[in-house]
């Protein structure tokens, strides 16, 4: 590689993989204490939002639908790794589109492992089958079972405007459905909601008692407030001595405790991933395998600033 004098000036922002724009060295990420692994269970979703972090629709199948048998490959890879997760994750789309996504949660659950799936809790989840399979899971394995609603605001027309009409009901019904039938809860909400978080949390925290949900407001992982995300919004380059200037470590970064399993459409096998956010972006693929996903990630992505090093969000709980 060059000398990283000599490449200032000729490459863009969040070009260069290893040197931002003005030829400083990017920051990068080991995994040093992997706690989550999150299945996208596929990108197909029941709706479309104004602005779905990964472009999740009823007509985008890029991401495929992971099988639990897949599923189960990557659980025993985890025992022969060694690592110390303690959670499996769940996203879309909408998981419960995905057929399996009951003996998913199961296998997860069966493994000793805190399980925590992401839903708008719309039609999909409300399925009888899916109520059915989903009180079994809660009889047996309690509050092992989390499940995290999508709620991007606590009033009907600001949610409506992001997740379409009639959403805000059918998810508020969903929600209903899950506190009246002692499910483990979680709300997820976005920034765009009030840019004060306290009045967002107190907005929120109206509406859970108005409804009679076991979810405290102001718990962060109760109800998580995600920031906005736009790839094209002028964000910094993260380098490495921006650990010092913002009094951060590379340790406490989403990509330092978690990576995700997709399959794409059309492969023969899942692969690994570096971010849950980042499903498209080939730099951030690291192979098929737990075990080729051990290495170092180059924070070289606008949602690498805005969303993890700078917002100071994670995905897990």
């Amino acid at each position: 590689m060059k000398d990283l004098d000599q490449t200032s000036g000729r490459y863009g922002k969040f070009e260069h993989p290893r040197i931002t724009a003005d030829g400083q060295a990017r920051a990068s990420v080991r995994l040093s204490n992997p706690q989550t692994l999150w299945f996208n269970t596929g990108t197909l979703c029941n709706i479309t939002c104004a602005n779905c972090y990964i472009e999740s629709s009823p007509t985008n199948d890029r991401l495929a639908y992971i099988s639990a048998a897949e599923v189960q490959d990557y659980l025993a890879q985890i025992v022969a790794r060694g690592w110390p997760v303690r959670e499996i994750g769940f996203t879309g789309g909408e998981p419960f589109m995905n057929p399996e996504i009951i003996a998913m949660i199961r296998a997860a659950l069966e493994a000793g492992y805190r399980a925590l799936v992401l839903t708008n809790a719309m039609q999909p989840m409300m399925r009888k089958r899916l109520r059915t399979g989903l009180c079994a899971l809660r009889d047996r394995f309690g509050a092992r079972l989390v499940l995290r609603v999508s709620l991007d605001h606590w009033e009907r027309a600001e949610h409506d405007r992001e997740r379409g009409a009639g959403s805000y009901d059918c998810t508020l019904a969903g929600i209903d459905w899950l506190a009246e039938n002692g499910f483990a809860l979680a709300v997820a909400g976005r920034s765009f909601a009030a840019p004060d978080e306290e009045r967002a949390r107190a907005g929120y925290a109206a509406l859970f008692r108005a409804r009679g949900w076991p979810v405290d407001a102001a718990d962060p992982s109760r109800l998580v407030i995600f920031p906005e995300m736009d790839a094209k919004a002028e964000v910094p380059e993260i380098t490495t001595a921006c650990w010092d200037i913002l009094g951060k470590s590379p340790d406490q970064v989403m990509c330092a405790s978690s990576r995700m399993v997709v399959k794409r459409k059309g492969a023969a096998r899942p692969a690994v991933l570096a971010c849950t956010l980042l499903p498209y972006s080939p730099e951030f693929e690291l192979g098929e395998s737990l075990a080729d996903a051990e290495g170092e990630v180059f924070l070289n992505h606008p949602h690498c600033a805005k969303f993890c090093v700078l917002g100071g969000a994670s995905c897990s709980a």
